[in-house]
């Protein structure tokens, strides 16, 4: 029997709470049929536009790939997952057609020459936006493919095949040129792992800390070195009016960057030796700039392997870092450097530096500016502005200030916690600049910038809205928003000055469809599609936005969905399932601000709740589960299972008050970070009969350098990591829990060896618990029948335990 066959018959490993036997069942299983229509609904496509608005591209996709499609080969190395056949990332969800239309007439434009199995990625336009790029996957290639709109014909452009391994694929140059990765071996001619190894795998430290993640498939002996070399290596190509031209020698080129003028390439490429202790792209580097002959021109760093960078959120390597070239200039470096030594805790006036360096790289680096906090980007306009990011994560706040690159001038615009919602101004509005890069846009004299949130939170929910934020006032002044009762979002802005955009408009009942409006003349509003509802079976399910307040008086929301014709005089209170992730907040007043929108179509994956309100069930999608900190010596989590119970505690009690959910029949679950408040619920509450645990992490020890925003180690905090572990309490879980894991979880700290234990400690001590393995899965499921088979799963545990 071949081993994709037995896999498949085997199918799934489910530990049961029976003694007799460990696995009850050898087969997938469908959930009722309103479920299975739901998740198998063929998506509507992407949209996008050209920058002149005169063309339509609709991007289709399928919705999930069989299981035989997920086991196919894939390899495991340096934190990466590729398919050693085609050299490229595994597991893509690929463009599946590729329609263009004309937005002026709303004709299609057929295209000739597009691959049969068409598995598309990396979509873009050229410089002047007549010819569309983009990558096609074969089982044992990637090539490379340009639509002329002009000829309305695809053409495969590269030799040899196109090498993804380390993303970055290609660019183009200019409107007939594109600068690609190409591979430079063949699959076939891979290492293979002797029988007999040269040695032990040997790795040492020798009083220098390195305080890293739990990274998940890194580079373990000199096998996994010469497999990570073989498949990363490519060669830079050219490609002009059929000709294919190389530029450079091969390299391990993690990434290129080409300047504005188009006349240099900044590249990083990675270096021996590789690191056993994070993925390839923290490996010790080389960034460089050569010309487009493949001359080196200047190299600009050596990095450290980030196995070096010190533990904590805001705390960095000494070394330069966030090499990029200035939009606003022909051919100048920006990069940063810290003056701190890394460590954000010491005393200094200024944390960073940034620096520039321009054409021809022969002069010392030029000091731009200086940050009071850690710096995190610019966002460039011309000579008279540029935007400054700094961010505090530990602190959860942000700073963005004016810098007038021609007198270096900077001059604070605003500042707010990243968890204040409210106070989101948006992001400004960009245009192209001489050189075709995207730059800020000045609008009214050039003294304002436009300014797009496309969330638009409010204490009515979210309502995204267009701005102008005044440069000397600092004022940000809404000039259009969405309407309550409906959820629109501008995708795009197409003319800043006549408000000319592309928006995307939904509502409870409306799916989401894309339209072509001026902001000031409602009259011109040109609707571009008319997708139809995916999801009948979700008709006549209702869904409201709750607001209810936890006993300490912090404000807290959840989207609540009743079955069709539900009536609670008639049918009384229902079983509940309540779904949530906890969040950190340093704010009280950010904790309860309302997320989300009550006027949004509801849209489904495999992982939403949703679902069961189908079956009878009420579902409170979203619960808040705020973990606050109001005391400014106190971090979020020193109270962590504490402020668990006020939350599921406020969600029942307002449940029970609306009389639409039972007290005796309420279950609790969710995925990851959700997973392990599920387990730490049922180990120290009795408000559940029953709880859904999906790919979490139970066990903190196995993540002792800090986890979501916690940056105490383990050894800082060990009371603090027994106490906040579900693991610990094991013995107290007596409310029956379906564990479920991909068997190839990729997440950072989400080991699946986090189900195991808890399964085994679990049924150590009585418990009744389910575990299902399903295979081939990452951190988010993707296999058809695994997904199909989870909503059984789920369903089943649900009408066993509350019903």
């Amino acid at each position: 029997m071949k081993k994709s066959t037995l896999l498949l018959s085997v199918a799934l490993f489910i530990g049961a709470a029976s003694l007799s036997h460990a696995q009850d069942t050898d087969a997938y299983q469908l959930p009722p049929k309103e479920i299975a229509d739901l998740l198998l609904a063929k998506p509507t496509p992407f949209v996008r536009i050209d920058s002149k608005a005169e063309y339509l591209l609709l991007l289709g996709r399928n919705s999930y790939p069989s299981v035989e499609e997920l086991g196919q080969p894939e390899m495991k190395i340096a934190g990466l997952r590729l398919n050693p056949l085609n050299f490229s990332p595994s597991r893509q969800s690929p463009i599946s057609s590729i329609t263009l239309q004309s937005i002026k007439s709303g004709a299609p434009i057929a295209i000739t020459g597009l691959p049969k199995n068409l598995a598309a990625g990396a979509i873009a336009w050229n410089p002047s936006e007549t010819k569309i790029a983009f990558t096609q996957s074969e089982v044992n290639r990637v090539d490379l493919y340009v639509i002329d709109i002009a000829t309305k014909k695809a053409t495969r452009v590269n030799n040899d095949p196109i090498n993804q391994v380390l993303g970055n694929a290609f660019t183009w140059v200019d409107d007939q040129t594109i600068l690609y990765k190409a591979t430079t071996h063949d699959a076939a001619g891979a290492p293979k792992r002797p029988i007999t190894p040269k040695g032990p795998t040997i790795q040492q430290n020798i009083g220098k800390a390195a305080p890293r993640p739990t990274f998940q498939d890194l580079i373990k002996s000199p096998y996994d070195e010469s497999l990570f070399a073989y498949y990363a290596e490519s060669q830079l190509v050219l490609y002009k009016n059929g000709v294919n031209k190389k530029v450079g020698k091969p390299e391990l080129t993690n990434s290129f960057q080409l300047s504005p003028d188009r006349q240099y390439v900044m590249t990083r490429t990675l270096t021996k030796p590789f690191s056993y202790a994070v993925p390839a792209y923290g490996f010790t580097s080389t960034v460089s700039v050569m010309n487009l002959e493949g001359k080196v021109i200047k190299e600009l760093a050596k990095l450290p392997s980030a196995e070096s960078a010190p533990a904590g959120n805001d705390n960095v390597q000494n070394v330069p870092r966030g090499f990029e070239w200035r939009d606003d200039e022909p051919a100048s470096i920006v990069y940063a450097m810290p003056l701190d030594s890394g460590f954000i805790k010491k005393q200094v006036e200024f944390h960073d530096a940034v620096y520039s360096l321009a054409a021809p790289f022969t002069q010392a680096a030029k000091e731009l500016f200086k940050t009071k906090t850690r710096f995190a980007g610019v966002t460039w306009g011309d000579k008279n502005l540029a935007l400054v990011s700094e961010v505090l994560r530990g602190k959860q706040t942000s700073k963005v200030s004016r810098y007038t690159p021609q007198t270096g001038a900077m001059e604070v615009l605003y500042e707010r916690n990243l968890t204040d919602a409210y106070r989101n101004p948006g992001s400004p509005v960009q245009t192209k600049n001489a050189f075709g890069r995207d730059v800020i846009q000045l609008i009214d004299g050039g003294t304002k910038i436009l300014m797009n949130n496309p969330v638009g939170s409010s204490d009515k929910g979210d309502l995204p809205f267009i701005a102008k934020f005044d440069l000397i006032t600092k004022k940000n002044e809404i000039i259009w928003r969405a309407k309550e009762g409906s959820f629109e979002m501008v995708e795009e802005v197409i003319d800043a000055e006549k408000l000319q955009v592309l928006t995307r408009k939904e509502s409870k009942t409306d799916v989401p469809n894309y339209f072509i409006k001026n902001l000031l003349n409602p009259a011109q509003d040109k609707s571009l599609t008319q997708f139809e509802n995916p999801y009948p079976n979700l008709v006549g399910i209702t869904k409201e936005k709750i607001k209810y307040k936890r006993a300490d008086g912090v404000d807290l929301t959840g989207d609540l969905y009743l079955p069709k014709g539900y009536n609670k005089e008639k049918d009384g209170p229902l079983p509940v399932l309540i779904w949530a992730y906890p969040r950190e907040f340093n704010s009280a007043a950010d904790a309860a601000q309302i997320r989300g929108s009550k006027d949004r179509f509801t849209t489904l994956s495999w992982a939403s709740p949703i679902y069961y309100a189908t079956q009878g069930y009420a579902i409170l999608d979203n619960a808040e589960m705020p973990i606050v900190s109001t005391d400014a010596s106190k971090k979020p989590n020193d109270n962590f299972v504490e402020q668990l119970k006020l939350n599921a505690s406020a969600a029942i009690d307002h449940l029970v008050q609306l009389g639409v959910g039972d007290r005796k029949r309420m279950a609790v679950g969710g995925h990851s970070y959700g997973a392990f408040m599920t387990a730490n619920l049922l180990a120290h509450t009795d408000l559940f009969k029953a709880g859904i645990a999906r790919s979490g992490a139970y066990n903190r020890t196995l993540t002792p350098f800090g986890f979501q925003n916690e940056d105490r180690t383990y050894w800082q905090a060990p009371q603090l990591y027994f106490e906040m572990s579900p693991f610990s309490y094991a013995d107290k879980i007596k409310e029956p829990i379906l564990l479920v894991h991909g068997e190839q979880d990729d997440n950072t700290g989400t080991f699946p060896i986090n189900s195991e234990r808890l399964y085994a400690a679990l049924k150590g001590n009585g418990g009744t618990t389910r575990f299902v393995y399903l295979p081939y899965e990452a951190h988010s499921y993707r296999g058809r029948e695994n997904v199909l088979h989870l909503l059984w799963e789920q369903f089943q545990w649900l009408e066993k335990y509350l019903k």
